[in-house]
């Protein structure tokens, strides 16, 4: 930056090169950067983790399909961090968050996606099967308190008809 070089321009830089990492990667990145910046609240590891491995369509949780954070952290190339006390994971500046506010065409739908996800994620058949009388988040759900808290207002700023439809499967 001291060269002349802005912050626009290394993000936009750190964003070209998360795009040429392959497909697989690239996926990955862009999707923890959509994760962290339109997430209702700062998300803690284990369910960034889940909400990644949660494909479109699935009955169940795939395990083999559940990212590492470590997967997660090289793949967005040095833009976000873990936040240690709370395990927690944040942009790593907040002229990264603000870069990224100001590029909306980065993220196609992100709200309606997040909701997809978290719906899929909440007519998962494991989750289906939790008993109502349940106190506590059996550890093998981490994204299931932000699944059932956020979809709702994810959906209310982006909707789709395949949102509604699990929506609709949620609520029956």
């Amino acid at each position: 930056m001291t060269n002349g070089i802005g912050l626009d321009d290394a993000y936009r830089a750190t964003l070209d090169r998360i795009r040429a990492q392959g497909r697989d990667r690239e996926k990955l990145g862009m999707g923890v950067l959509m994760w962290v910046l339109c997430s209702e609240r700062p998300l803690k590891v284990e369910e960034l983790c889940h909400a990644l491995g949660v494909e479109a369509g699935a009955t169940d949780l795939d395990g083999d399909n559940v990212p590492a954070i470590q997967t997660l952290m090289s793949c967005t190339l040095g833009l976000v961090t873990m936040e240690e006390p709370a395990s927690t994971v944040r942009l790593v500046h907040f002229t990264l968050q603000e870069y990224l506010a100001s590029h909306p065409d980065l993220f196609t739908t992100p709200h309606s996606m997040m909701a997809e996800i978290c719906l899929t994620y909440l007519n998962f058949q494991s989750i289906c099967e939790l008993s109502t009388t349940l106190h506590t988040i059996p550890s093998t759900m981490p994204f299931l308190h932000y699944a059932s808290c956020s979809w709702g207002l994810h959906a209310k700023e982006e909707i789709t008809e395949r949102v509604k439809r699990l929506a609709l499967q949620v609520l029956e």
